[in-house]
């Protein structure tokens, strides 16, 4: 009996992975993304000294539930603000509209821990709007008429629901603007209004697009501790700070941060399950519709509409912001702390937007050094973890870092003892755990734009390279970096720029006595100071305006394109 020859498919053998000084960088940078994971299940397991039982039965219920309440409160103001707003400016031409189109973006410049600081202050009892309201109506005091209390969950809901629908707005915009105009057309001829086009063809081909900007609105809002505690929500977040600070009790903090790391798969889940059928054939050379042209009251009608987020979210709260910086600055200037918080968050952020954007390079570039060795498995593994830190929210991001900068010191402080030297803490408690931090929260907001503009870049300017003897690091350093300097810049900007507003981590990170802008207003917050935090909380809004002008002038031009073509 002859032996068979073996086929070609049953000789091919798959190629080994080929390891590089990129790839282990990369690989490398994806362990200490996925360190504070594993650190914040170790720390979990350690036990909580008896206090767990009483968390489990007194806090984590309540906080559980008002997390739920807030998320979903939130996320249905998102997506009913963010769709109905693009919809109108996509839909329909009315005065102002253009200008609406981009101030729709404005309230992603205020963090919602200085929204939630600017209407404390502005709806006080003795604030401006209630003293307005009972001069209107003839009252003199607080006592005998006064408004109800924004503290409180509703309130929570409807300023954090504000300033996150721009998440909703963005995406969702995108997807109406490279709609078809042919599928509307087909859709009115078959007898359907405006109404129904919307609901009926519109809103399911957008839904894709609606949930990741939902997702991202709810992890904001899981995030947030500053605008809870501010409003009195016990929700998780603030229940990990509550219980690490105020009780001392890491593990218990862990705990609960690791029932919030399952709160976070659930909403990356949902948002996967919204987008899994985002993919629909269209044979033709889709045309977007055009706007529907509108005058008289109902143009004034929709441009009234449409306005309101854009007061409530950005016009309101900054315009207070701007009077009581003004006041506090014409009656003896501010105190020499705030200037020494504003140098301290500049040189921070930008010795993390540094090493960020160098750490999001590498994930990118070795991606795209696999891809043209056809094996971009390894690489592709380790740019999808460095974006997992994103998702995070800061508390239980700091709580996971705790043990590994721990366990640093701990073997630092044994070489330091064998050079005769005393033991110190190295990192813990340092401006580079807050560093670390941060790079771990923004890798994916560097590595992402990057790995953009690689893709912009022709795969024949990299096989010319080659050709040419250029070794990875030289083809990247002359040829892909002078291609890349846009892309580069974005990043920087976008990470600088979070990395200003960050304000969990650093509560939790920081050295002690070393005060961010963040954490500044944070204290002048707790403490009633509103005056003394206006300036503090300005200067990081006008800073947050840099990133949406430049989403603003994106989506201008994104809509020139559309026009012509």
């Amino acid at each position: 009996m002859s032996a068979r020859a073996p086929t070609l498919d049953e000789v091919r053998v798959q190629p080994r992975p080929r390891w590089n000084g990129w790839q282990c960088a990369a690989v490398a940078i994806a362990a200490a993304v996925l360190l504070p994971l594993l650190a914040l299940g170790w720390t979990a397991a350690q036990g909580s000294d008896g206090l767990w039982s009483h968390i489990a039965a007194n806090v984590l219920p309540q906080a559980t539930k008002n997390t739920a309440l807030l998320l979903l409160g939130v996320g249905t103001l998102a997506v009913t603000l963010g769709t109905g707003s693009a919809w109108l400016v996509t839909a329909y031409e009315f005065p102002g509209r253009k200008v609406i189109a981009w101030a729709l973006l404005l309230p992603l410049a205020v963090p919602t821990y200085i929204v939630a600081y600017a209407y404390l202050d502005l709806l006080h009892p003795l604030g401006p709007v209630q003293s307005a309201v009972r001069a209107l109506l003839g009252y003199d005091s607080p006592r005998d008429f006064r408004l109800p209390d924004i503290r409180g969950l509703l309130g929570c809901i409807v300023l954090l629901g504000f300033v996150l629908y721009p998440y909703v707005y963005m995406t969702t915009r995108a997807m109406f603007m490279t709609q078809a105009a042919s599928l509307l057309e087909a859709g009115r001829t078959l007898g359907a209004g405006r109404a129904s086009l919307f609901f009926r063809v519109a809103l399911p081909l957008a839904r894709p697009a609606i949930a990741v900007g939902a997702a991202l609105a709810l992890l904001e809002t899981l995030g947030d501790i500053g605008a809870s505690e501010f409003l009195g929500v016990q929700t998780l977040t603030v229940s990990v700070y509550t219980t690490w600070i105020t009780r001392s009790d890491l593990a218990g903090a862990a705990q609960i941060a690791l029932a919030m790391l399952v709160i976070v798969l659930a909403l990356i889940a949902l948002e996967r399950f919204g987008r899994r059928r985002q993919r629909y054939a269209n044979t033709q050379r889709p045309r977007p519709m055009q706007p529907r042209r509108l005058r008289g009251l109902a143009a004034f009608g929709v441009l009234a509409l449409v306005s309101v987020p854009v007061l409530v979210g950005f016009v309101a709260p900054t315009t207070h912001l701007a009077v009581e910086s003004w006041q506090r600055l014409s009656n003896g200037g501010v105190s020499p702390t705030l200037w020494s918080s504003l140098w301290n968050t500049v040189r921070v952020a930008f010795i993390a937007t540094l090493v960020t954007v160098a750490a999001g390079l590498v994930l990118a570039w070795a991606h795209r050094l696999a891809q043209a060795r056809r094996d971009p498995r390894i690489a592709g593994v380790a740019l999808r973890i460095g974006g997992f830190g994103y998702a995070l929210p800061g508390t239980v991001l700091a709580i996971g870092l705790l043990a590994p900068l721990a366990w640093f010191d701990d073997g630092a402080n044994l070489l330091l003892q064998g050079f005769g030297r005393d033991p110190r803490m190295v990192l813990m408690g340092s401006v580079s755990a807050l560093v670390l931090a941060y790079v771990l929260r923004f890798l994916v907001i560097a590595s992402g734009g990057i790995e953009a503009g690689l893709m912009r870049v022709p795969a024949s300017l990299d096989h010319a390279a080659r050709g040419l003897g250029a070794s990875p690091g030289a083809m990247l350093r002359r040829v892909h970096l002078p291609l890349l300097k846009p892309a580069l810049a974005a990043a920087a900007l976008l990470v600088f720029v979070d990395t200003m507003k960050e304000l969990p981590a650093t509560l939790l990170l920081r050295p002690m006595n070393f005060e961010t802008l963040a954490t500044w207003l944070y204290a002048d917050a707790v403490r009633g100071a509103y005056e003394d935090g206006a300036v503090a909380a300005l200067l990081i809004v006008a800073v947050g305006l840099l990133p949406v002008i430049l989403l603003a002038r994106a989506g201008v031009q994104y809509g020139r394109e559309l026009s012509s073509r």
